[in-house]
């Protein structure tokens, strides 16, 4: 999201200080004179029907719980990113808006129902104590977490920083438990996942944040890329949900001039809305650049992808994004909690905004569409190419991607995927050559006993819609006349599913491999499998490759 977030709570019932804020609200937006009656008044109904409940109510209510289901209720009806959280919640609002926190430095994870490590960030205590990926967390000061969901396990490790923590951790493949000693650290997240060359004149950053320091990171790599000999850059922003605003300006600043509108911001409150230019020195403003965006791809990421769209600074390579096109913002409020409130619309240097969804014309359910392509307004880059608002980003070129099977993805959520690649990983501990890493056929076959052993089942869309139609024939008074073509059907997708672990073997050993090859060096064991065979990167690769087609796109010719 493209401003800080936080959150908001309304505590107890202090209706006469929230009927004057009410009044104070109406005045500071300027209203007319009804309006300030229509606030006074809803105030005055909501709280005296809250006394009301709160006296006579058959039941004992909660008022704390009672009045957090009334600001859903409210809030659900604007959008998704005006929000509120209790006083106790904001340090982990503020650790998911900084990257920073007190602890160990390592996410964790439930997998087959224990406490594992999922992700020892490097050069911080977990990680140079000697905890790997797929270490499960047995006990924290002599304290037994199993059991215990991930929210109680990350609260025990988190503390301030400088104070000593003993975790007791189980590793696969060894009979004694581990029991390490670690002193907790000021925890500073990155926003870079990898960043390396895909060939030797072609550089490649991943972006996965905007939390603070984004833009400097990317920068330092793309200095480091640009001495380690390349000449055209890869930024991937795929699945990046976007964070700080000014992160994006200065991102976007990298790569275009001083003195350039990266984004605008128009709302109600006139003297919020502000023009965001670019104020630094640029790092290059010739490198020939792919920007891959995904689905995924919202809010800041937008704003750079969008911006250096506009400016035919970058070809957008991959799907269309999601297209946040909101601006919050953080408001304070009393109890130490706070406002994270959708204050405007932001506008990228073309004129469009973005925003795909129109949450202020809801439909009599309650859901909210996508704005219809009729009401879509044309705008056009520096150079004249065509792009246009309300839906996201539309890339330059798009990418196809082949569904992922049913399997495939039901193997990933059970775990079993996690769970071979831990045991794969003790039975071999030496890390092999992952650029050229592949698993075996009868690794493949380990696997398949794995799944065995843990009893692993799933359903397919086709096997469910069978079932309902069966059950709809049965309701309908059909059953019986179509039974053996209904059996029939049932019995063949059965079948077809039985080999599904032959038929998806391809996909499933991809996987296996990518999830091993992240056990071993985390994020760049995984880029150093995925990326050779990324379709997006792939396709990317090739248009660096092609100077005329390149500059064709981005109407340089």
């Amino acid at each position: 999201m493209p401003e800080p977030e936080s959150y908001i709570m309304w505590r107890r019932t202090k209706w006469p200080l929230i009927l004057v804020l009410g009044v104070v609200l109406a005045f500071a937006f300027r209203k007319p004179a009804e309006k300030y009656f229509d606030i006074a008044k809803s105030l005055d109904i909501f709280a005296t029907l809250f006394k009301e409940i709160n006296a006579y109510y058959v039941d004992e209510v909660e008022p704390q719980k009672l009045i957090r289901k009334g600001i859903d209720g409210m809030l659900e009806s604007l959008d998704p990113y005006t929000d509120y959280i209790p006083e106790d919640e904001i340090e982990s609002f503020r650790i998911s808006t900084t990257g920073q926190y007190g602890g160990i430095g390592a996410l964790i994870g439930i997998i087959n129902k224990k406490t594992v490590v999922t992700f020892p960030y490097k050069d911080f205590p977990a990680y140079r104590s000697g905890i790997k990926v797929g270490d499960e967390i047995v006990a924290i000061d002599g304290k037994n977490v199993q059991g215990k969901s991930t929210t109680d396990v990350s609260a025990l490790l988190k503390g301030q920083p400088k104070t000593d923590i003993e975790v007791t951790i189980r590793r696969y493949g060894q009979k004694e438990d581990l029991v390490l000693k670690i002193k907790r650290e000021k925890i500073s997240i990155d926003n870079l996942a990898y960043y390396g060359l895909v060939e030797p004149t072609i550089g490649y950053i991943r972006l996965d944040d905007f939390t603070p320091g984004a833009s400097n990171e990317v920068s330092s790599a793309l200095i480091e890329l640009k001495q380690r000999g390349a000449q055209k850059i890869i930024l991937d922003l795929r699945e990046n949900p976007g964070g700080l605003l000014h992160e994006a300006v200065n991102v976007v600043n990298l790569f275009i001039p001083r003195g350039q509108e990266v984004v605008s911001t128009k709302g109600k409150v006139e003297e919020w809305n502000k023009s965001y230019t670019t104020l630094n020195s640029p790092v290059d403003t010739e490198i020939p650049m792919i920007i891959l965006v995904s689905e995924g791809s919202a809010s800041a990421s937008e704003i750079v992808a969008g911006s250096l769209q506009d400016y035919d600074r970058a070809v957008l390579i991959g799907k269309k994004t999601f297209g946040k096109g909101l601006v919050q913002t953080t408001r304070p409020l009393a109890y130490n909690s706070q406002l994270k409130v959708t204050t405007a619309k932001y506008y990228i240097p073309s004129g469009r905004c973005i925003q795909a969804l129109d949450y202020t014309h809801r439909k009599d359910d309650g859901t909210v569409e996508r704005i219809a392509d009729s009401l879509k307004s044309e705008f056009k880059t520096k150079r004249g190419r065509k792009v246009y608002d309300g839906g996201g980003l539309d890339p330059d070129i798009d990418v196809e991607y082949e569904p992922v099977g049913t399997i495939t993805s039901a193997l990933i959520s059970s775990g079993l995927v996690f769970e071979f690649a831990s045991r794969y990983c003790a039975e071999n501990p030496a890390t092999p050559d992952l650029k050229s890493f592949h698993i075996t056929d009868k690794d493949y076959e380990k696997f398949t006993h794995l799944i065995k052993e843990n009893k692993f089942t799933y359903s397919t869309p086709l096997e469910r819609n069978t079932k309902q139609l069966i059950e709809t024939a049965k309701k309908e008074k059909y059953y019986t006349e179509m039974e053996a073509q209904l059996n029939a059907l049932k019995n063949k997708i059965d079948a077809s599913k039985s080999t599904d672990m032959i038929r998806f073997r391809t996909e499933i050993i991809q996987v296996l491999e990518e999830q091993i090859a992240f056990h071993y060096t985390q994020n760049e064991g995984q880029a150093e499998v995925s990326l050779p065979r990324d379709r997006a990167v792939l396709e990317a690769r090739k248009i660096l490759n092609n100077d005329a087609a390149y500059k064709k796109i981005l109407f340089l010719n």
